[in-house]
């Protein structure tokens, strides 16, 4: 394995139950991802793509084969360990934003710095260096009901690299959001990997997603048909 590899997966597979019937969401993926790289999951709908990132997201556990973080297998790794790379290296991106609605912009980004155990005084700095990265810095006492969709979205992002992480996952981050402001978005996590250094994993099966990012792996129905 490459020092640059981020993860590298070995014989990976995971089926889900359905009634008295397994069904393959993986099949026997083989894949490399290099850190500091902006890697999108291309595929339809059903390919597993969502199922590959909560692997990668810590979400979701492995069933069979292997599964390498920097270089080392997860196969066995302390619950408590994995939930210090969960809570303290992973940022997550969703589509449909996970925003806590009494909260503001700023509380929002501040609420999982708190889980981390962060000093106030570090949660506000951090937040409001995010929220101005991703420009709301003039709307971060903000509530989500009074933001649209892509300011949304862009809280969700600057709730992920407030963190500081190693990585950012996405899971379809335009899916909700119209071509333009899915472009901004888009956008802003070009600028997280190639300026803030974070690599960068998405799902999507936007052209325009697709077409930003710096490496494809083609998935279909659970298998790895191409990377590029």
């Amino acid at each position: 394995m490459s020092k640059e590899d981020l993860f590298e997966g070995r014989g990976i597979s995971l089926n889900y139950p359905l009634g008295d019937v397994l069904v393959p969401a993986l099949t026997n993926l083989e894949f490399k991802i290099q850190s500091g790289r902006f890697t999108c999951l291309a595929g339809p709908s059903g390919s597993g793509k969502s199922t590959l990132l909560n692997l990668l997201g810590l979400i979701e556990p492995l069933q069979k084969g292997d599964l390498f973080y920097f270089g080392k297998s997860l196969v066995g790794l302390p619950e408590a360990e994995m939930n210090r790379i969960r809570r303290h290296e992973i940022g997550f991106v969703f589509q449909s934003f996970h925003l806590i609605d009494v909260l503001s912009a700023e509380e929002n980004v501040e609420y999982f710095l708190a889980r981390q155990g962060k000093p106030a005084q570090e949660r506000m700095t951090a937040a409001r260096t995010a929220l101005e990265w991703v420009g709301l810095a003039d709307h971060r006492h903000k509530r989500p009901q009074q933001m649209s969709g892509g300011q949304r979205q862009r809280v969700a992002l600057a709730r992920a690299l407030a963190k500081n992480p190693k990585v950012i996952i996405a899971d379809e981050p335009t899916a909700n959001l119209d071509s333009k402001t899915g472009a901004e978005v888009l956008a802003l996590l070009q600028r997280i990997c190639r300026e803030h250094g974070h690599s960068v994993v998405m799902a999507s099966h936007d052209p325009q997603a697709i077409g930003l990012a710096d490496r494809v792996i083609r998935l279909r129905d659970g298998c790895c048909v191409e990377e590029a």
